[in-house]
Parts: structure tokens; C-alpha cells; sequence
């Protein structure tokens, strides 16, 4: 339990300095703009925060950690939710199954 915390709080900790991070773009975006086919880029219709900005935050710095924050919340329910899945999904099958013992 312990390594979870100290992940959880790096990850708090990278999220509240996000903002200062390369305003440069990343590889793809980057090749998208010198070949000039950017524009044709369309939104993935599963983004929840898009281009990091938080609806009704006008400060963008605080958008992009609340937007961070955010995201690790929904990872960690996600992670928390599948081990949980995976506990009871043992307990219901008669015991721990240990792959590597033997």
C-alpha cells in the first residue's frame, strides 16, 4: 500500500507542476504542423478534457493542474476498480492463484 501512496503523490506532484512543462509541441503534433496537415486533424470523440483546459477556469495554469488532477483520479478509481474486480474474481474461485509458484 505503501508504493501506491508515494505514486499517487508523484503523480499529484508532477500534475501541480505541469504548467511549466514544454509549451513545445509533442513529436506527432510537431511533424503534423512542418508537413501542414494539422488542420485536418479531427478530436477523438472520447476526450474528456481536451487540450487540457477545464470548462469555466480562465487561468490556464489552473486549468491544466486541475485537469492533471483530474485525470489521476480517474486512473486510480480505474486501477483501484480493477484490482478490486480481480480480488473478488479470486475469492469467488476458491483461493489466490500464484502463476509462478511451483
Amino acid at each position: 500500500m505503501g508504493i501506491i501512496v508515494v505514486g499517487l503523490g508523484i503523480a499529484v506532484i508532477v500534475a501541480l507542476f505541469s504548467p511549466w512543462a514544454s509549451s513545445h509541441p509533442d513529436g506527432l503534433e510537431k511533424v503534423a504542423e512542418d508537413k501542414e496537415f494539422i488542420g485536418e486533424a479531427e478530436d477523438a470523440p472520447y476526450e474528456i478534457i481536451p487540450d487540457y483546459t477545464f470548462p469555466g477556469v480562465e487561468n490556464e495554469k489552473v486549468a491544466t493542474i486541475l485537469s492533471g488532477l483530474v485525470g489521476i483520479v480517474i486512473v486510480a478509481a480505474l486501477g483501484f476498480g480493477f484490482a478490486f474486480l480481480m480480488k473478488a474474481t479470486r475469492r469467488r474461485n476458491g483461493g489466490s492463484h500464484n502463476p509462478g509458484a511451483g
